[in-house]
């Protein structure tokens, strides 16, 4: 649920030439405790400098690596420490602060605080909304994938549903962005029992991951081998379910690790298999 902007922007910390061009290109190749490692090493050395916004942006780079790796909480700790900086150093509208309130927003998902979710992630697309250009309108976008999940695990699927198709209708090319809410659709669907239609929107969003770049679809590993399973077992077929959530959880855990939320689910899905 984490987003990067592809490379090549003017954004501040996304060009090649960044002090972050390591950092992120761990991250974005699945290489999360070396990116953390690497961010902390930027910001600790840039530190010293004053009004030196790539401090700052190193340790949002190391919270997102920690998700990554399943330590939502004390990702969460470490947004709570950067938001307030944030907003002093770049403003509390500025595309940055926004996207960090985002990240931690989504962040709560890992701890089942799907509520707080819910209000942050609406909040922060509202401010989006308002904003002029590109980045906003993603930024936007993003922040109401969030939401689609939040609403989702609190069993507002038909809301969830609404959200998911008029957001897509927003970002018609695919995307990663395309790519999540997506999956957020099928998990709607899957969630009212309409899992013929989950498995056909889970087949778009394999497609539209097919059409996106490896190392801006990896944060999705295992989740459209999950969203397939669920509409799988929905419709019975329950062998084929399992090969795919084993499938999805031995990726997740290799990428992430057991205590990342994937992973979780795709256990809890293999045990809900097994016990039927």
């Amino acid at each position: 649920m984490k987003f990067f902007r592809s490379r090549g922007r003017n954004d501040a910390g996304t060009t090649a030439a960044s002090p972050l061009a390591q950092a992120m290109s761990l991250y974005m190749n699945g290489r999360y405790a070396e990116a953390e490692a690497e961010a902390r090493a930027v910001a600790e050395a840039r530190s010293a400098l004053r009004l030196d916004s790539h401090a700052l942006l190193a340790l949002s780079v190391a919270a997102l690596a920690m998700c990554a790796q399943g330590r939502h909480a004390e990702a969460l700790a470490a947004y709570d420490e950067l938001l307030p900086v944030f907003g002093r150093t770049f403003g509390a509208e500025h595309p940055q602060t926004l996207k960090l309130r985002s990240d931690r927003a989504q962040t709560l998902v890992g701890i089942d605080r799907y509520a707080e979710c819910e209000a942050e992630c609406a909040a922060v697309a509202r401010i989006a909304d308002r904003g002029a250009g590109s980045l906003m309108h993603y930024t936007a976008g993003a922040a109401r994938n969030g939401l689609i999940f939040a609403l989702n695990k609190q069993g507002r699927h038909e809301e969830a549903e609404a959200l998911a198709r008029g957001t897509l209708a927003a970002h018609p090319a695919p995307s990663r962005l395309t790519l999540v809410l997506q999956l957020g659709l099928t998990r709607a669907l899957n969630g009212q029992g309409r899992h013929a239609e989950a498995l056909a929107e889970a087949d778009r969003a394999e497609a539209v991951r097919r059409k996106t770049p490896e190392d801006l679809s990896r944060a999705e590993t295992g989740a459209v081998e999950l969203a397939v399973a669920t509409a799988l077992l929905g419709l019975g077929r329950a062998a084929e379910a399992r090969t795919r959530t084993m499938a999805a959880h031995d990726a997740c855990r290799a990428a992430f690790g057991p205590d990342h939320h994937r992973t979780v689910e795709a256990q809890a899905l293999l045990d809900r298999i097994d016990g039927t």
